[in-house]
Order: C-alpha cells, then structure tokens, then sequence
C-alpha cells in the first residue's frame, strides 16, 4: 500500500542527502531532533551511554564544532558554546556555586557581570566581594577573610582596561582553594589564553572579536572536562542553547581572527598616540603604551596592545556626549570587536546598570570614553578623532589645536 500524499512529502523533504566529499566549512546542522535508529538507541544516546544527538538543547553537530574549535584555540580539553557571552558567564559562575558561597571578582568589571553577581547571585545566596585585583594582597586578604569557591577575572577589564597579573592570581587563588574563572573577550585567544597562566575557566562573548563583524550573539567557555561537563549538565536545565546558524557565523568569524587583531591593534596604537597627545585628554589607557598602569604585566602577558582604548576627557559626560556626536565614522551603537570603529560612554551604556558609588568603585570617570577600534582605514579614523576632539574641546571652551600624527 503506498503511502500517502502528505507522508510521502514530509519523507521526500528531510530525506538527508549522501555527501561522500567532506565540506569545507562546518555544514549548518539546523535541526531541533536527530533520529535513532530504534528505542535502545534514543535511550542510549539520550542519557550519554552514546555519543550522539537526539534533541538540540542537548547538543548539536554545528555548536559542538564550535565548541571545540574554541577549546582548541584555548588548548583546553573540552568547551561548551551558549547563546550570549552573559549566558556563557552565567553558566562559567553558576556550575560552580551555590547558596552560601562567596566570590572574589575584580572591581574593574563588565557592568551586566556585575549586575549578575551583585543582584542575580545575592537574591539566590551567593556573596560576591569586589576587589582591586592589582593589589595582590588585597586579593589575598579578600580570599583568607571567607572561603571563596571562585576568583573572576577579566584579562583586560571592561571599560578601564585594567591587566591583572593572571599568573600570580591564579596561583594565590589555588592556594586558597578558588576556582579561577577569566573573562578574556577584550584579548581574545590571538592575544592572550588564561588557562596556560593558570586560570581554570575560560570565557568570552563570541559576538566580539570571534565572529567579528557585528551579525550574531554567541558565548562560549572551555577548561577542563570535569568543568564543561557541569557546565553542560546545568544547561540542560537552563538553556541559553546556540541557534546552529550562530555556531556557523562564529565559526565563519574565526578564521580571520588573527588578521583582524593585527589590523584593530595596529590602528588602536595610533589612535592612542593621537589621544595622548591631545589637548583636552585628560588620560589614556592602552595596555601597549608604557604610560599604562600596568604596562609591563601586558608586554609580559599579551601578545599586542589590542583593539580596545578607553580615554578620559576634560569637561566630564558633556565633553563626552559632544565626541561621540561629532565622530562622522563610528556607529553611535554599543558592543566592541566588530569591523565598525564603536565608541560608548560606560556610565550610560555598557555600566548603566552601576549607581555612582559603583562606577566610583570600578574607577569610571564621568568623562570616560571607550573605543572598540575597527577595520576602517587608519588615516580616516585619525581625522575624524581630531574634528571630535575638537569639537569637545569647543564645548568646554578650550580652543588649542589637535597635533596631527603623521
């Protein structure tokens, strides 16, 4: 009896064609459910007695390409890919805590991450205490003052760009027994990879310099298996999973990550000479100029200056606001690592969610000023830098003239 109309359609489109040549790019897996072959082997692969795929919020072909390609570039032995970089934060710091237990995270930290520990956390337990994490023993004494299961750390702080020395704070957190948990999406893995340096834990925002281009939102986290597999476990029950087609544009994205880093740290270092020079610039940071706090521990631990500056300006959040509408380049958006040049102001952006006390205690002044170098040409970044500078500098009523760079 042949089959229906209806049944001989649905088999006829999701029949899956034999490819016996490999791909040159990871395909896109966009399915929700992989079929077994019988009921032993849903069971089998369903509960992990099997390797395989059964429904996507447990894993995907494509994800999982990402995933691993992402461990690789960490030499980690395994790494798990989310849907945002919060969410891969989220799980990073949630596989690892519960109530009653306490974090050390650095003071000069990523505002929604904050937000996560001071407000997420605290309602479920968790006590988080905010450090200045290039003071070592005012780490040590935060770590010796309580039990503490997590050190959290940003391998360049967002906005300041603080560089905390990650090989002596991995090893006084082991000391005191706490996991070390590192956000490095401001370096990336071409610039700088934690876990060679001790961290346990490593994440990033894949929307960020992985992907590069400003089209998709992806997180992902590698370390040692016994880690990923909690982090994977607690997925399961929280999701955050990554659309296939997002693991795609990441992947896509990664390749190029190194020519891409050359060219936003090439022009950056130009930007912040421009910058540092200029009247009307109150300071730089830029962890490749010597004038940078912690100048050596960056030579020592990045392998470049980064496509990431921030500055401060005379004349505070006005000054600000005046820069940033004058700039004819940049997209007024927020975000960083991507092909467009983005400059933010923090307090209203990225921190908005810090009360004045906070932004204080993170050291973000009013005036501080952000920029996510991109890929445009230098010599076109640089005059539109000096006609906002300029323009800044006519709000507050200074009126000395910006030195060119040659």
């Amino acid at each position: 009896m042949d089959d229906g109309f209806t049944t001989r359609a649905i088999r006829a489109a999701t029949r899956v064609p034999r490819v016996d040549q490999p791909p040159s790019s990871v395909p896109i897996y966009q399915a929700a459910t992989f079929a077994s072959a019988d009921a032993e082997e849903l069971g089998d692969v369903t509960t992990g007695r099997q390797p395989g795929y059964v429904y996507a919020r447990l894993g995907n072909p494509t994800v999982d390409a990402l995933a691993d390609a992402f461990a690789a570039l960490h030499a980690a032995d395994a790494g798990f890919a989310a849907a945002t970089g919060m969410a891969a934060i989220h799980l990073a710091v949630t596989s690892q805590v519960a109530a009653g237990d306490r974090i050390v995270a650095t003071r000069a930290l990523y505002g929604t991450t904050r937000s996560l520990f001071s407000t997420v956390l605290a309602r479920a337990g968790v006590a988080t205490t905010f450090v200045d994490v290039t003071d070592l023993v005012a780490v040590e004494a935060a770590l010796t003052a309580a039990p503490a299961r997590i050190l959290y750390l940003e391998t360049i702080s967002n906005p300041t760009l603080v560089v905390p020395d990650l090989a002596a704070l991995a090893s006084l957190a082991h000391r005191h027994g706490a996991t070390v948990v590192v956000d490095n999406t401001f370096a990336s893995p071409y610039l700088c990879r934690p876990l060679a340096l001790g961290a346990d834990l490593v994440v990033e925002s894949a929307t960020k310099y992985l992907s590069g281009h400003s089209d998709v939102l992806a997180g992902a986290v590698a370390g040692s298996r016994p880690l990923i597999d909690a982090i994977r476990a607690l997925h399961v029950d929280t999701g955050g999973t990554l659309a296939p087609f997002s693991a795609f544009l990441v992947l896509r994205g990664i390749p190029t990550l190194a020519l891409r880093m050359e060219r936003h740290a090439a022009t950056a270092a130009v930007l912040a000479e421009l910058l540092e020079g200029a009247p009307g610039v109150e300071q730089v940071w830029y962890p490749a100029r010597p004038s940078h706090p912690q100048h050596a521990v960056a030579a020592r631990q990045l392998a470049g200056g980064g496509g990431m500056l921030a500055f401060e300006l005379a004349g505070g959040a006005a000054a600000g606001r005046t820069f940033i509408d004058a700039l004819r380049i940049p997209e007024r958006t927020a975000s960083l690592g991507s092909i467009h040049t983005i400059v933010v102001h923090p307090p209203s952006t990225t921190h908005r969610q810090l009360t004045p006390a906070q932004l204080a205690d993170a050291g973000i002044a009013p005036g501080l000023l952000r920029v996510s170098v991109g890929l445009e040409d230098a010599a076109d970044l640089v005059a539109d830098v000096q006609g906002a500078l300029a323009a800044a500098r006519a709000a507050v009523g200074a009126t000395p003239a910006t030195p060119a760079i040659p």
